[in-house]
């Protein structure tokens, strides 16, 4: 019941036949993996390789426009760079993002990649890019996140939302995060205390943390729910102020948004 990969083939990837149903995954030939690499790439040596929820709906056929093979983020060995790459060689072990990670070699531009810090397993490296990458444009860029500020991070025992709580507290705001009660311990292992916790399946979470910030609310709201829990994370911003969201399933409009609230 293995996948195996292609007979005398060095260059293959998890791919599917058809996009529908997980049973349609296999290890396919890639050639394009052995190709003659452009002024800013280089190749990898793959050694691992983060899977992520887009994969999931990638290889479903629910994810929203085109999205590419399976596989974003891995971490691996530099075997080869191409002629404007003078910062990495042969031998660097690297971290980031790839297009189509999921195979023992895999091309990507150096820009995207940085090098594994000393101490970390492929394993870690691996599965560090995306998440980060995303807590930080919404912190960051986006949110404008200051020291001082209170954030709201939901689903934040998720992938991106653990990344996110560290990165905010990091940054010196005050975090709150809502997970489903079974979760509350690995939120609470990252250094929330109850007052700071609630629930991501019920809408308590709006009354209980309006009281615990007395009537001020949320600076920055990073959401990932949707319906009756969106309009409940808007009231938390009674003040003004960012609402990034990160869900699919219901996008609105800004300037709506901002009309209403």
């Amino acid at each position: 019941t293995a996948l195996l990969p292609p007979a005398g083939v060095r260059e293959w990837r998890l791919d599917m036949h058809a996009k529908g149903t997980l049973e349609n995954l296999a290890l396919l030939p890639c050639p394009d993996a052995a190709g003659a690499l452009r002024e800013d790439e280089i190749r990898v040596e793959m050694r691992a390789a983060g899977m992520n929820f887009r994969d999931v709906l990638n290889a479903l056929g629910m994810y929203p426009g085109e999205a590419g093979p399976l596989g974003g983020e891995g971490a691996g060995v530099v075997t080869e760079v191409g002629p404007g790459v003078t910062d990495l060689a042969p031998g660097d072990r690297v971290m980031g993002i790839f297009s189509g990670s999921f195979g023992p070699v895999a091309i990507t531009d150096r820009r995207v990649v940085a090098r594994v810090p000393e101490g970390w397993t492929f394993e870690q490296a691996a599965a560090t890019p995306i998440v980060f990458l995303t807590a930080y444009y919404a912190m960051v860029d986006l949110g404008g996140l200051k020291a001082g500020q209170s954030v709201l991070v939901h689903s934040a025992a998720g992938g991106v939302g653990m990344a996110t709580l560290q990165l905010a507290r990091h940054l010196g705001a005050e975090v709150f995060g809502t997970a489903s009660e079974g979760k509350w311990d690995t939120l609470r292992s990252l250094g929330l205390d109850d007052e700071h916790i609630a629930s991501s399946r019920t809408l308590d979470f709006e009354k209980r943390f309006l009281d615990a910030t007395g009537g001020r609310g949320m600076d920055v709201v990073l959401d990932s729910l949707a319906r009756e829990f969106v309009d409940a994370g808007l009231r938390l911003l009674p003040r003004g102020g960012r609402f990034l969201e990160m869900g699919k399933t219901d996008i609105r409009v800004p300037e709506e948004v901002a009309a209403e609230y």
